[in-house]
């Protein structure tokens, strides 16, 4: 068999010495109809560009920083539409920020009178306001101390709290992690029904259910007590910690854990170890805001705390929320009067601690956003 004479024997294409401006060749591989197809691309390097100096030349040198400043302040016009729209938010940013300034006014106008004698009476110092242990607001000789009603509602929130945080963050973590789409679509508009669920319906199953089941059960004097007000509230605060968790939860990356499992992670440690740290900004928001839930609430610690104006010392003591003392008192004082004036400071005192509560939650989801 004789080669052909044409035919002559190549070097490899890496050691063929290649003149400086002779282009690159490189192999692109396509796929037609089942076919590959091996083509070669001019990848000849484009020459850089050249920017001119400026030196010596000041007028070309301002003029080049007049044009640069000109095409960096240049905004897209907006249309008419455009414009209204931005003006209506505009004004309802303005609006939600006038409400709350007057709020807050009105709060301390209404207050602020406490510290100062009216009519004969003296007024009530800040610290036997704050610090005091017996309300008796309506007795001839009253009594204004705040801290057993402070004290309560603490109580009941960190209790019901603590009840709901690992049942709203154990069905975040199942609803994001582990259930199927259908039962995702059945279980999360459950989960979010229940928050719709009004306080005064389940104020009635704590008095009416749950009440006479402690009694009975651990031989208490009366069931309207700590507990009972804590179970009612970490019920309604379950449903908030569940949907912004799983909201949180949702938004890590899909990225992140198939790199875990690609590790050979299993789905709980992928869970515990990668999904959670990473949502945990989210997760403490979530844990928050319930807790904000269960401080605000109003009709079932009026119904179910069982409204004695003292400090527990147990679960199964009865407690007087600040929230319960304004629901059942502010209709029944007089405009104007020493225990008006001091049910607005109690309004106040409600303001800031939920204030705090709130501001703690943008710190630390605004600490482990920065984090990640």
């Amino acid at each position: 068999m004789t080669k052909d004479p044409t035919e002559q024997k190549q070097k490899p294409r890496d050691l063929v010495e290649k003149s400086p401006d002779e282009p690159t060749l490189s192999s692109v591989v396509s796929v037609t109809d089942g076919a590959v197809f091996f083509d070669e691309v001019d990848e000849k390097p484009k020459p850089p560009l050249k920017i001119p100096s400026l030196e010596g030349q000041p007028e070309a040198k301002e003029t080049y920083q007049e044009a640069f400043s000109r095409a960096i302040a240049l905004k897209p016009r907006l249309s008419k539409t455009e414009h209204g729209s931005r003006l209506v938010f505009l004004l309802c940013a303005i609006l939600a920020m006038g409400q709350m300034l007057l709020i807050m006014v009105f709060l301390f106008t209404e207050s602020f009178g406490l510290l100062f004698s009216q009519g004969g009476s003296p007024g009530v110092s800040l610290g036997s306001f704050l610090f005091g242990r017996d309300w008796y607001p309506t007795y001839p000789d009253p009594s204004f101390g705040a801290l057993a009603l402070i004290c309560g509602s603490l109580a009941v929130t960190v209790v019901s709290t603590a009840l709901a945080t690992p049942l709203g963050l154990g069905l975040a973590m199942f609803l994001s992690c582990v259930a199927g789409r259908r039962t995702r679509e059945w279980v999360k508009p459950a989960v979010e029904l229940l928050a719709s669920v009004p306080s005064v319906v389940l104020g009635l199953v704590g008095m009416v259910v749950i009440a006479p089941f402690l009694q009975e059960t651990l031989n208490l004097p009366t069931g309207l007590n700590l507990l009972n007000a804590s179970l009612i509230l970490a019920i309604m605060a379950t449903p908030t910690i569940a949907s912004l968790g799983e909201d949180a939860l949702s938004a890590v990356p899909q990225d992140i854990k198939d790199a875990s499992y690609a590790l050979g992670a299993t789905r709980w440690e992928t869970i515990w170890r990668v999904t959670t740290p990473a949502a945990l900004g989210g997760l403490s928001t979530a844990v928050i805001l319930g807790l904000g839930r269960s401080l605000g609430e109003t009709m079932v610690v009026l119904m179910v705390a069982g409204g004695a104006a003292q400090i527990p010392n147990s679960l199964f003591d009865s407690v007087r929320p600040l929230t319960s003392t304004l629901a059942a008192e502010m209709g029944e004082t007089a405009i104007g009067s020493r225990h008006y004036q001091v049910l607005f400071a109690l309004g106040v005192i409600l303001f800031f601690m939920t204030l705090a509560f709130n501001l703690l939650a943008w710190y630390l989801s605004r600490r482990w956003r920065s984090r990640r």
